[in-house]
């Protein structure tokens, strides 16, 4: 069972792991009610950990889960975040979204996005689920798998 306990560990363990780097981070840790641990990092050049269009940051992530299950012993799902670049990130998402979907409902022409990760995608046909005036598929191969967005028939 999850608790407080287990949250200090984890804070732990992600700041032994940053502490094995030159970086200065200030860390913060607070569980979701999905359960959802998000690790917010604070720093002065978060561009470096955060690489180019977030897959620097991705893997940071995917690396610290493998970390967390190996000392914890117990699957921890968890989203990194550093100074609110995915915040930032997922806003300026869902506003392509909703403007793309306006001209493709508009036009009446399917428009294809730029390459994106699985979670930029997932934001993507999230946001326009609901849309009465279009659909969304992802297509092609990781890395360079794109949304597109197409009139609704």
């Amino acid at each position: 069972m999850f608790n407080k306990n287990n949250l200090d560990k984890i804070k732990k363990i992600v700041k032994e792991f940053f502490g094995k780097t030159t970086f200065d981070v200030e860390i913060e840790a607070k569980k979701t009610p999905e359960g959802t641990i998000l690790i917010d990092l604070k720093m002065d050049e978060p561009q470096i950990l955060i690489g180019q269009g977030g897959e620097t940051l991705a893997e940071i992530q995917h690396l610290l889960k493998m970390i967390l299950y190996r000392k914890l012993g117990e699957q921890i799902f968890i989203d990194l975040d550093i100074s609110d670049y995915k915040k930032k990130k997922i806003e300026y998402l869902k506003e392509l979204a909703k403007s793309s979907a306006d001209e493709v409902a508009l036009t009446k022409k399917e428009k294809i996005l730029f390459p994106m990760l699985a979670y930029e995608r997932r934001i993507i046909h999230m946001e326009l689920s609901d849309n009465p005036n279009v659909t969304t598929e992802s297509i092609g191969e990781e890395p360079e798998r794109k949304v597109v967005i197409k009139p609704r028939i």
